[in-house]
């Protein structure tokens, strides 16, 4: 292995890189008071920000990796890892040669019960990505956050920053109230595809449901490997309920969710779709074409089989042209791009990984 990553390191530093999952940090909950009404910054510091989930100061990171960060990605200046820009810039962007980064926030914003509040809090964060990162970086692009679960409040957030050539693409969680599919989400979808925004549906949120389809987990592992199923739920959701059928321009990056379950997924449904297509009349191909259409996948988390080229056997049932690459930066699984793939890659499909299929499926001009 270590042989593969000497042949494979001069190749990658040549090559600039466009890094999907990026992840920007407060400095302090005061970041957001410029963009915020006096009323909501009064509501904050005397209600706070009621979630969704039932938990008590956790998340659904391991605990023992605190704001689930790299050790070395807490800034020499102070502050959380992700809010200096100086020192992103030292630690992914130059380091590696990204030429884009697209920021991924994680904020309790889209996922706090009071509508109102979520709807000023994703527009807040939408301002503070410009204001301290993409204005300061031409390297880096936001993505619009939208208080999803209000679906209206959500298209006229879309229509305020469309034209803002700053943001890269429309923010969803894969936990979300209902299974996403659902046509009361459509008005989100139908501006994606109007505008031509690409969604990328980030693992995580909290629904205020169980994490598990059989319930509540007992250990944090099974918290943490119930996200990818949130994924597939989320997938299977669109397929099914016509989504891609409606919206054939759509595109969708699941960001974080591995990707090794993509084709079995696919092959399942698609079994089911030819016994039972009859309850399905809205699709009028199998499941596996719209998701081969329609889907994209990240690279991190990375799929580490113990013998390398049943990764590469994944990436053919896949498809190279569905697969970005993703740093996820600073938290503590960060794939270091030279490091990233066990297995061996041809220049095209390097190239392919790493930039192509990011330029075709982001708004970057």
């Amino acid at each position: 292995m270590s042989e593969i990553l000497e042949r494979t390191a001069g190749h990658d530093a040549k090559l600039r890189i466009i890094d999907s999952d990026v992840h920007p940090s407060l400095r302090s909950d005061a970041d957001l008071h410029p963009f915020l009404s006096e009323r909501w910054r009064r509501h904050i510091a005397e209600y706070g920000k009621l979630g969704r989930a039932p938990y008590a100061n956790r998340i659904a990171y391991p605990r023992l990796a605190p704001n689930t960060a790299r050790r070395d990605a807490w800034p020499p200046a102070g502050g959380p890892p992700g809010s200096d820009l100086d020192f992103m810039r030292a630690q992914l962007l130059d380091l590696f040669d990204i030429e884009i980064g697209i920021l991924e926030p994680l904020m309790p914003s889209n996922l706090v019960r009071n509508l109102e509040l979520s709807v000023a809090l994703c527009s807040a964060i939408n301002d503070w990505q410009v204001a301290a990162f993409t204005s300061q970086e031409a390297r880096l692009r936001a993505s619009i956050l939208v208080p999803f679960e209000d679906p209206e409040a959500a298209v006229a957030e879309i229509e305020k920053r469309v034209r803002d050539r700053a943001f890269a693409q429309i923010q969803l969680t894969s936990r979300s109230t209902e299974p996403i599919g659902r046509q009361r989400y459509w008005p989100i979808f139908e501006a994606a595809a109007h505008h031509g925004l690409p969604i990328g549906m980030h693992i995580g949120g909290e629904a205020g449901h169980a994490p598990t389809a059989a319930g509540w987990p007992s250990y944090y592992i099974e918290d943490h490997h119930g996200l990818i199923h949130s994924m597939q739920c989320q997938a299977t959701s669109m397929v099914l309920e016509g989504v891609f059928e409606r919206f054939p321009t759509l595109k969708v990056i699941m960001i974080e969710g591995g990707f090794a379950w993509l084709p079995s997924l696919a092959w399942r449904l698609d079994a089911h779709w030819r016994k039972l297509r009859s309850e399905v009349p809205q699709l009028k191909e199998p499941p596996s074409a719209y998701m081969k259409r329609n889907l994209w996948v990240s690279t991190q988390p990375m799929e580490e089989p113990e013998n390398p080229e049943d990764l590469r056997r994944v990436l053919s049932w896949i498809g190279w042209d569905r697969l970005l690459y993703a740093s996820d930066y600073p938290h503590w699984d960060f794939d270091h791009p030279r490091h990233a793939f066990p297995c061996r890659l041809s220049e095209a499909e390097r190239r392919a990984i790493f930039r192509g299929n990011a330029e075709a499926v982001y708004r970057l001009a």
